[in-house]
């Protein structure tokens, strides 16, 4: 079965230009999360990995690399993954396949998949930077307030997000605050609130 994966960052935003033919599949995907999420965390992801262990998809489908991810990494280890099931992935935009006919990896796809993949992350790197220069400045105006005094963050939104994710993994290998604040990057204060909304001890 050929199945056509979709991806947009936010709640809000379209798949329509990524459903490229989209008669011609008998499954779409569709997630709504930021492309920094490892692919097989996703609700996305894991439908599909669910289609794989009931042997079913064939072939996955993707518009563009960056909506299997942005990061390079993850891109790599999903390609790597499927290519050992012998699942072949379609980048539409590209025009780029990751395995031959004969189930054989295409090196030339390997390598602009590659190079695009990295392109990828420095944009999604770029966009992060654009972001704080605009807090910053709008701090400076004193425009920026930051979130409403009583406003609550959805809790697992919070609890989702990619570095708080990956300080609650540690956390539940039971690696000190002061620990997981060196290696993560996040304040311990939000190593503090993590691990009280996932209620560890």
């Amino acid at each position: 079965m050929k199945v056509l994966y979709c991806r947009v960052s936010t709640i809000d935003q379209k798949t329509d230009r990524q459903r490229v033919n989209e008669s011609d599949f008998k499954h779409i995907v569709e997630d709504r999360c930021s492309g920094a999420i490892p692919f097989f965390d996703r609700e996305g992801g894991k439908e599909i990995q669910k289609l794989i262990s009931h042997q079913v998809i064939t072939e996955l489908h993707v518009y563009q690399i960056d909506r299997l991810g942005r990061d390079l990494r993850d891109i790599i280890n999903v390609i790597h993954y499927l290519n050992g099931l012998k699942i072949p992935v379609h980048f539409l935009q590209q025009g780029l396949r990751t395995l031959d006919d004969n189930g054989k990896e295409n090196p030339i796809s390997k390598m602009i998949i590659s190079i695009l993949g990295i392109v990828g992350e420095m944009e999604r790197n770029q966009i992060k930077e654009r972001q704080k220069e605009g807090i910053k400045i709008a701090h400076m105006k004193g425009k920026y307030t930051g979130r409403q005094a009583g406003s609550k963050e959805d809790t697992l939104k919070f609890l989702s997000k990619p570095q708080n994710k990956l300080a609650l993994e540690y956390l539940k290998k039971n690696y000190k605050v002061n620990e997981i604040e060196k290696i993560v990057g996040i304040h311990s204060n939000t190593i503090y609130k993590i691990k009280k909304l996932a209620s560890i001890s």
